[in-house]
């Protein structure tokens, strides 16, 4: 299926061509060079990163608070990451990253909290939504990662410093 551009300035003459097959849009030139293809999965995950993302406030269930610690992570294909978490809570953490990985993403996490720094807690996680930049609710990009398993003891260690903080006092 092919789309004329015939509004915008810019690209007027331009057309779209659908693939539904390969699931593809290729610019082409009014000539009918091919300028370049995208495939509709950036083009979901564009539009995606570009809408509001729901406040965290309203879409949370678990406490959860700005901090910063050290993260490391890893994903299945053994590519390993360094970074920080910038906030926290029972159901996951955000993690900046310039590069944020695709939502759906398999994690497996190490975390240490600010109040322990030499003691890593290990879980897994899943990423579930990316800010490809700085947007209102966050400074830095990033990925906010979901809890898929966490031990009982680094789940308490976490909802302890989160709850700590909550209420204003030093964790113990």
């Amino acid at each position: 299926m092919k789309l004329p551009v015939n509004v915008t300035k810019a690209h007027k003459g331009k057309t779209l061509e659908l693939d539904p097959e390969r699931e593809t849009l290729t610019l082409l030139s009014p000539e009918g060079e091919q300028l370049g293809t995208v495939t509709w999965e950036a083009i979901i995950d564009y539009v995606r990163a570009s809408c509001p993302q729901p406040h965290a406030d309203r879409s949370r269930t678990q406490p959860r608070v700005s901090l910063t610690a050290k993260v490391r992570f890893s994903t299945s294909d053994s590519k390993h990451y360094e970074s920080r978490a910038t906030g926290i809570g029972g159901g996951g953490l955000y993690i900046e990253s310039n590069e944020p990985l695709p939502v759906g993403t398999a994690l497996s996490v190490q975390l240490a909290l600010p109040d322990r720094p030499e003691q890593w807690l290990e879980m897994r996680g899943t990423v579930a939504w990316v800010c490809p930049k700085p947007d209102q609710y966050t400074f830095f990009p990033g990925m906010g990662v979901r809890f898929t398993n966490i031990p009982t003891e680094a789940r308490e260690r976490v909802l302890a410093l989160v709850n700590s903080l909550k209420r204003g006092s030093q964790p113990t």
